[in-house]
């Protein structure tokens, strides 16, 4: 994980990946768990590619989509677009694309968790290879969610860093190699490995703990091969997004991601209801 928070920061120090910060996550972590985020998951992340109108528009789909089919769909959009999706939405889990473990008083130009619950936002995505954190800072943050009844879906970009980030005690990881994220290349079809690996690391820590996994999601039947690996659920983004009509595409890997849940898990109990 890449040193990117100031040590001198409003957060936490940030100066260690491991010891005491990592002891005292796992230590909390082992607390009882609730799942709380049900699956299968998909996970449309807009990035910078889509605001505003356009984000509300693309999240109104999603929720019907969440509502017919049972699929928890995370919709992350951009931070100032967070209270119109959630306005605009009943289904679909709104997040934030990153979140600070600050408290409310000083720290000038980080996000405050109060503000994004109040915003609409009922979870955090963490740690995206395009916004690296430090160890310290995602056990932090992950405290601050928990103390406001948010969730915490937090990326990691190997199996090994995978298991170390379930030490901390988020709802979900994501493990995504990051030099595959918005490739044409999958790695459910490239290293599956990775995948059935993270799955098995993540579970050794916690079996309570979702586990997630992308990068190179372009088609129905890639996020279908992701599921046939054993994961709880998937996500793309610029591969909708820069479809020719991204709901239509949201749509059609939905549904591989349901259906494959089904072949997987056969029991109607398991089938998506949430």
């Amino acid at each position: 994980m890449s040193e990117t928070l100031r040590a001198d920061g409003p957060g936490p120090a940030t100066g260690a990946r491991s010891g005491g910060a990592a002891a005292a996550g796992t230590s909390w972590a082992m607390a009882a768990r609730v799942r709380r985020i049900q699956p299968p998951i998909f996970e449309m992340g807009l990035k910078g590619y889509l605001y505003g109108e356009g984000a509300v528009r693309l999240a109104k789909a999603a929720d019907r989509l969440a509502a017919d089919l049972g699929v928890t769909i995370v919709f992350d959009p951009q931070h100032v677009d967070i209270p119109a999706v959630a306005r605009a939405t009943e289904n679909v889990l709104v997040f934030a694309q990153h979140m600070d473990p600050v408290t409310v008083g000083r720290g000038a130009g980080y996000v405050l968790p109060e503000a994004l619950r109040e915003a609409g936002a009922v979870g955090t995505l963490l740690n995206h290879a395009e916004h690296r954190l430090l160890l310290a800072d995602i056990a932090a943050t992950i405290r601050r969610a928990r103390e406001l009844g948010m969730s915490t879906v937090v990326c990691a970009d190997s199996p090994e860093e995978a298991a170390a980030i379930a030490m901390l005690g988020p709802d979900v990881v994501l493990a995504e190699p990051p030099d595959l994220i918005a490739s044409d290349r999958s790695a459910a079809t490239e290293i599956p490995w990775f995948v059935e690996r993270a799955v098995e690391l993540v579970h050794r820590v916690d079996p309570g703990i979702a586990v997630m996994c992308g990068a190179g999601v372009r088609t129905p039947e890639d996020a279908a091969r992701m599921i046939r690996l054993g994961v709880d659920g998937t996500g793309s983004t610029s591969a909708i997004l820069r479809a020719d009509d991204p709901v239509a595409t949201m749509t059609a890997m939905v549904e591989a991601v349901r259906r494959a849940w089904i072949e997987m898990h056969p029991d109607p109990a398991g089938a998506g209801t949430r």
